[in-house]
C-alpha cells in the first residue's frame, strides 16, 4: 500500500526542497527576530504626575494625591495603586491587570481625573498622564557626559540642542531622556529682611515677573504696499534686565528686583545630582521601542556615540556607563555554547548506539533543520529570542532526534532482513507514519498546556512551551520527508555486521536474548510474581 512518504523517497529533490524551505525561512527569521532578555509581558502602568509649586508633602497629599486616588480607584482594570507625595509634586502609579488594554485604561482614568479637576487647588498644574510598559521601567543603555570646564547646566544645554535629537533619530530608539540635567533658568533668591523692610510680599514679586516677562502674538497690520507683523514682547533676556525690573513705584521711588533679591543665571532644579566614578555627570537614558531588537538598536547607538564623541567640545567627555544588552549578549553566547555542547554529546551518544557514521548522519542532519525551522515558527507567532526560548531550543535537541533515529533503525532492520535500500526505506517509512505522527502530537501536547496557563507564569512560559512544541512539530515533518530519503541513499545492506557497528549490534542482540529469556521465565511463573509483588507492596505500606 502506497503512502505520501513514497513520493519523497522516489523524488529526493522534493524532499531536499522541503528541507531547504524550512532552512531559508528559519535563517531569515534568525536575522530579523527580536532579541530580548525575557519574554515580553503585557504588564502596563499608568503614571499621573501633578505639580503644585511651593506646596509641602502634606499639603500635596491632602489636596492633590488623596482626591485623585479616590477618583482613579473607580476605573476598570486596576490591579493596585501606588502614590508618592513630595515637595511640590504628586506621583500616582496605577498598576493594571495582566493583558488589560492600556489605552482603554488610560482613557478611563483620564476621564476620572478630568471630572475632579475643579476640586484641585487653582495653582496646581494640569495632571500629566503617561503609559509605562513593563519594558520601559529602566533604559537599555545609559550614557554619561562629564566636563572639567563646563558647568552641568551648560552640559545639559549642549545635550538638549545637539546630542538628544541625534540619538532619538536612531532607528528603534523610543526616547532619550536626560537624567540629572541642569536646565538653564533665571534664579531669583529673595531677601526676607529687605522685603520686610520695604513691605513687599513674594506674591507681588511673582505678579510683577509674570506681567513684565510676557510674549504674545497680536497679529499684523497691512497697508497698500506694506505688511507689518505685530508682537507684544516684554520678554526679559539677561540678568541685568531682571535686576532692573521695577517691583513697586511709589511717590517717585522705584523698588527694583535687585533691591530685594539676588539674581543669577542658574538651573531649574538643584535637588538631584548624578555622579559617575565620583565626578559630576549628566546621564542620558536610551529607551528601545517594544517591538525593536534591543541588541541591534544599542549597536547603532554605540556607532552614533562614537561619532558624537569626536565632535564634543573641548573638556567634555562622553561614554557608555551601562549597557543592558551586554548581559543579554553574554547570556545568549552561554546558551549557544551549551547548545553546541549538547549537539556534540547527542552525536556521540547516537554513534555509540547506532555504531555507524552513515546511520548517525541522518538524525544529525535533522537536528539543525528542526531547530532553525523552530525559529521561523517563533517569528510567525510573534515570539522573541530570549533566555526561555533558547532554553526551549536546548531542551528540544534531545526530542527532535527521536523520530529520525526511529526511521533509521526501522530501515536498518529491513536491510538486515534482505531488502534493497529503496524497498527498505519505502516499507520502513510506511510503517512509521502513524507512530511518528502520534509521537509528534503527544510530545507537543505535553508542553502546550503550559502555554495555556493564566497570570504571570503563563505570560513568561508561553513562548517556552510553544517553541518546544514547534521544534517537535518540525522534527516530525523532517522525519517523514528527509530522513527516509537519506536512509535510502546512505544506509547499506551488510554494514551493520562489520566493524564497530557489528560490535554494537551483537551486544544489543545478546542483551535482547538475555532479556527475552528472563522475561519468558517470569511470565511462566506468574503466580510467584503475583505473590512476590503482593508481599513487597505490603512491606512498603
Amino acid at each position: 500500500m502506497k503512502s505520501f512518504t513514497d513520493l519523497f523517497i522516489k523524488r529526493p529533490v522534493l524532499a531536499l526542497v522541503v528541507s531547504f524551505v524550512i532552512l531559508i525561512a528559519g535563517l531569515q527569521a534568525m536575522r530579523t527576530i527580536n532579541v530580548r532578555q525575557y519574554p515580553r509581558s503585557d504588564i502596563a502602568a499608568i503614571k499621573i504626575t501633578t505639580v503644585y509649586v511651593g506646596a509641602d508633602a502634606e499639603l500635596v497629599r491632602g489636596f492633590i494625591t488623596t482626591p485623585l486616588e479616590r477618583a482613579i480607584a473607580a476605573a476598570d482594570g486596576i490591579d493596585y495603586i501606588q502614590s508618592q507625595s513630595s515637595q511640590g509634586t504628586s506621583t500616582i502609579t496605577v498598576r493594571l491587570k495582566l493583558n488589560y488594554d492600556a489605552n482603554k485604561a488610560l482613557s478611563d482614568i483620564s476621564s476620572k481625573v478630568d471630572a475632579i479637576r475643579r476640586d484641585l487647588p487653582p495653582d496646581a498644574e494640569i495632571p500629566v498622564l503617561e503609559i509605562q510598559s513593563a519594558d520601559s521601567q529602566t533604559a537599555s543603555c545609559y550614557l554619561s557626559f562629564t566636563s572639567d570646564i563646563l558647568q552641568p547646566n551648560e552640559v545639559t544645554d549642549y545635550l538638549v540642542r545637539l546630542v538628544q535629537p541625534r540619538l532619538t533619530a536612531v532607528g528603534g530608539v523610543q526616547k532619550a531622556d536626560i537624567l540629572g540635567g541642569r536646565t538653564f533658568a533665571m534664579r531669583i533668591w529673595m531677601k526676607p529682611d529687605r522685603m520686610a523692610a520695604l513691605n513687599i510680599s513674594p506674591a507681588q514679586v511673582r505678579n510683577m515677573l509674570a506681567r513684565n516677562n510676557f510674549l504674545s502674538a497680536v497679529g499684523n497690520t497691512k497697508g497698500s504696499l506694506l505688511q507689518v507683523n505685530l508682537t507684544a514682547n516684554t520678554d526679559l533676556h539677561t540678568v541685568d534686565d531682571f535686576k532692573k525690573l521695577v517691583i513697586r513705584q511709589e511717590k517717585g521711588n522705584l523698588v527694583r528686583l535687585s533691591d530685594i533679591a539676588d539674581v543669577e543665571l542658574g538651573a531649574e532644579d538643584y535637588n538631584t545630582e548624578v555622579r559617575f566614578s565620583g565626578q559630576k555627570a549628566v546621564f542620558m537614558g536610551i529607551y528601545v521601542l517594544p517591538n525593536a531588537n534591543a541588541v541591534d538598536v544599542i549597536k547603532r547607538v554605540r556607532a552614533e556615540m562614537e561619532q558624537i564623541q569626536r565632535e564634543l567640545p573641548a573638556g567634555m567627555k562622553g561614554e557608555i556607563a551601562y549597557d543592558a544588552t551586554a548581559y543579554i549578549n553574554d547570556a545568549i553566547h552561554e546558551v549557544v555554547k551549551t547548545l553546541i555542547d549538547t549537539l556534540l554529546i547527542v552525536m556521540v551518544v547516537i554513534f555509540l548506539f547506532l555504531g555507524s557514521i552513515r546511520s548517525v548522519v541522518v538524525p544529525v542532519v535533522a537536528i539543525p533543520i528542526s531547530l532553525i525551522g523552530a525559529l521561523f515558527l517563533m517569528q510567525l507567532f510573534g515570539f522573541s529570542l530570549n533566555l526561555l526560548t533558547l532554553l526551549a531550543i536546548v531542551l528540544s535537541v534531545g526530542l527532535v532526534v527521536d523520530d529520525a533515529i526511529v526511521v533509521v533503525e526501522n530501515v536498518e532492520r529491513h536491510l538486515r532482513d534482505g531488502m534493497s535500500r529503496m524497498n527498505a526505506a519505502l516499507v520502513g517509512a510506511r510503517e512509521l507514519i502513524g507512530p511518528i505522527i502520534a509521537m509528534t502530537i503527544t510530545l507537543a501536547a505535553v508542553y502546550t498546556p503550559i502555554a495555556l496557563q493564566g497570570g504571570l507564569t503563563g505570560a513568561l512560559f508561553r513562548e517556552f512551551a510553544l517553541t518546544l512544541a514547534g521544534a517537535v512539530f518540525i522534527s516530525g515533518v523532517v522525519a517523514l520527508t528527509l530522513s527516509p530519503m537519506m536512509s535510502a541513499h546512505l544506509l547499506r545492506a551488510g554494514h551493520a555486521d562489520k566493524g564497530f557497528s557489528g560490535v554494537v549490534n551483537r551486544t544489543f542482540d545478546r542483551f535482547r536474548d538475555w532479556y527475552g529469556s528472563h522475561l519468558d521465565r517470569t511470565l511462566n511463573a506468574r503466580p510467584a510474581v503475583y505473590i512476590f509483588g503482593r508481599a513487597f507492596r505490603s512491606s512498603r505500606s
